[in-house]
């Protein structure tokens, strides 16, 4: 089950709870009763490696179409 995050809009109070993808999000403070916002925190994955970047897969020597044909 996956943690979320929720911080009061009223009085700042934080707190995380375990919850199942299918349940409905928490929208009442159990502080003051006041309205709750979710918190995102930093994704799980991390992009390494070639092949990530629009120039990773380009020839230094320009696109096919400019090459020169063998004569």
């Amino acid at each position: 089950m996956p943690t979320y995050s929720y911080v009061c809009k009223a009085c700042e109070h934080s707190y995380e709870l375990w919850q199942e993808f299918s349940a409905e999000p928490e929208t009442v403070c159990p502080e003051c009763g006041g309205e709750l916002r979710k918190v995102f925190g930093q994704l799980g994955v991390s992009f390494k490696g070639s092949g990530f970047y629009r120039n990773d897969s380009r020839d230094s020597g320009g696109s096919t179409a400019e090459t020169k044909k063998p004569d």
